[in-house]
Parts: C-alpha cells; sequence; structure tokens
C-alpha cells in the first residue's frame, strides 16, 4: 500500500552539556571539564521505493539522539549520530513551523530538516588568567523541532489517465512486469501502480470523474500525481456510450485541478476496441480528428495494437536518452 500523505514530528538531538572537574594531580592543578558532544541532525533522504511513506503511517515522533556529556580530563562528550529518514522521491517534505517546502527529487539526494544542538563548553574552556578555577559550564543547546507534512508526487515518464474501468492497469500489465490489479468495475485501482519499460517509469493513476477536482470519487488524492508526470497516455473505453464526453471531462478536471496540466504531451487510446465495430471505431476517429486530436485503437488482446503503443514508448526513450546526452555534453 502507498501511503502518499503523512505528517510527523521531527526532533533533532539535545548538545551534551559541558561539565566542571578539576585535576587532583599535585603539579598539575587546574580545570578539566571537557564539552558536551553535538546532538544528532535529521535529514530527508530520496530512495526509489514508492512505500518508504508507509513507516510513517504508525511512527510519526522521530527524534535523534542527544550528545554525550563531557568528562573529565579534556574527554569530550561523543557527537550522537544522525538521523536519516528515507522518503520516496518526488516527496514534498513542507515544514508547519517556518513555511517553507523542501522537494527531494533525486535517489540518494539528502537535505537537512533539523538541526542537533551544540554541545555546551566544559569549564576547562572558561580558564583564564583571572580565572584559573572555573566554575562554570555550559548547558548543551536544544535540538530543532518541527512539525513536517511529507506529500508524495510521483515522478514517472509516462502517465496513463482515463475515466476508471477503461484498461489502464491492463496496459501496464501487459507492458511491464507490474501485477496491478485488475477487474470490470469502477475504481479497481485505488492507488497508483508502477512499471518499468525499459528505461521509462509507467504510472496507471486511478481513474478520475466528473468533480474529481473538488474531491469527488478517489477526489484531488491522485490528481497531484499528475503533475510531475511528463507525458500523458491518456485511454478512453470503445464501449462507452460518450467516448468523445469522457475525454472531455478528464481534460476538464485536469485543468481544474492545474491548467498547466493541459500542456503536457498526450497521446489518446481507444481501449478495449475489439468491443467496437470497425465503422464506429472509423466515426469516432473522425469526431476526434474534428478536434485535431488523433486517436490510436488499441487492446491488449491485440498484439498489434500494443506493438503501436511500444513504438511510442521506443520514440520516448530515445527522446529521453538524446536529452541526457545534450546535458551531458553542456556539463
Amino acid at each position: 500500500m502507498i501511503i502518499d500523505d503523512v505528517t510527523i514530528t521531527v526532533t533533532a538531538g539535545n548538545g551534551g552539556n559541558g561539565i566542571v572537574r578539576f585535576n587532583k594531580t599535585k603539579m598539575s592543578l587546574g580545570p578539566t571539564g571537557a564539552n558536551g558532544g553535538n546532538g544528532g541532525d535529521v535529514y530527508l533522504q530520496g530512495v526509489s521505493d514508492l512505500t518508504a511513506l508507509k513507516q510513517f503511517r504508525f511512527r510519526k515522533v522521530l527524534q535523534a539522539n542527544d550528545g554525550e556529556t563531557g568528562q573529565n580530563q579534556l574527554h569530550d562528550g561523543a557527537n550522537a549520530q544522525d538521523l536519516t529518514l528515507l522518503v520516496p522521491v518526488g516527496t514534498i517534505a513542507h515544514n508547519l513551523k517556518t513555511k517553507q517546502d523542501i522537494e527531494i527529487t533525486k535517489i540518494k539526494e539528502t537535505i537537512l530538516i533539523a538541526k542537533g544542538g551544540r554541545g555546551g563548553k566544559g569549564n576547562f574552556l572558561f580558564r583564564s588568567a583571572t580565572n584559573t578555577t572555573p566554575m562554570q559550564a555550559q548547558k548543551g543547546k536544544l535540538g530543532e523541532t518541527f512539525s513536517m507534512h511529507l506529500e508524495l508526487k510521483m515522478i514517472a515518464d509516462v502517465g496513463f489517465i482515463g475515466l476508471p474501468n477503461v484498461g489502464k492497469s491492463s496496459l501496464l500489465n501487459e507492458l511491464t512486469n507490474a501485477s496491478a490489479k485488475v477487474a470490470n468495475y469502477p475504481f479497481t485501482t485505488l492507488e497508483p501502480n508502477l512499471g518499468v519499460y525499459y528505461d521509462l517509469i509507467l504510472a496507471d493513476i486511478p481513474g478520475l470523474i466528473e468533480g474529481a477536482s473538488i474531491g469527488k470519487g478517489l477526489g484531488i488524492k491522485f490528481l497531484k500525481h499528475v503533475e510531475r508526470t511528463k507525458v500523458l497516455f491518456h485511454l478512453i473505453g470503445a464501449d462507452s456510450q460518450s467516448p468523445l464526453e469522457d475525454y472531455k471531462t478528464v481534460r476538464t478536471e485536469l485543468e481544474l485541478y492545474n491548467p498547466l496540466l493541459l500542456e503536457k504531451p498526450e497521446y489518446l487510446f481507444l481501449s478495449k476496441s475489439d468491443t467496437a465495430a470497425a465503422d464506429s471505431i472509423a466515426n469516432l476517429k473522425k469526431e476526434f480528428g474534428d478536434l485535431n486530436k488523433k486517436i490510436t485503437e488499441i487492446s491488449i488482446i491485440n498484439l498489434e495494437s500494443i506493438e503501436t503503443v511500444k513504438k511510442i514508448l521506443n520514440g520516448l526513450i530515445k527522446e529521453k536518452t538524446d536529452q541526457k546526452a545534450g546535458l551531458a555534453q553542456a556539463n
């Protein structure tokens, strides 16, 4: 199960206290109280596992260890180990106190979110020519503590969108090794499913309905996953009573949620084409053509049509490879 929205509290470690100590050895008298160690910092680190936020479902308070107290004979207390929280790539961390947002966009990207407190000074550091027996030491500083709202917005190369039960999960399973649940009823898919087609990440985004942008059906919970998807594969069921209206419905919800979504590259597919007559498909192609939209009929039982989809994906892989090569040359 993918958890894509959770609020946690993070607390960095407190600094250890400095201490007051004196050397009792004759001829070596003087302050020897050492400093406390620094408290552990808290970091976020990006990982490829989209289920990584699941760890926070019941574990909502995370705290790094405190630094150790200073010791005698100038032995400083040990610094505490830092705490690193693993989150999926695509996670946005909203700091509810500072109102700042942090985005994790790369695997192994590591960002500090809470700084540990500095260790306090021992009395050795308070010595001076006029104060040879300092009786003061410093307490360690408190670590930072924040409430963080973690929100996952998946980063996928291709997102499958469309009304419920148009065959998005079936297509994902056919193209990849994904095992998305498939059944002949609406809202079979209750969370995004991912698959990998060579160098591309494909995301089956749960069905949208009219009113999704204001919370109906699965609501805006999964509309946000479309935002970072680079290319849209829009599936329209050939068994629908009004395929053109289905298309307009989904496009309207995308626009209401974020008009920029309409600017993403889009490929139209008439899914379940094996359920429609040839003349019906021809009429649908003409209707979409009148809108300057090209729609390609596909069916998972028609291998030739699946090969057509693969050719499109292969083209996207080439574009992605060319872009990487261009960036490498620029650097």
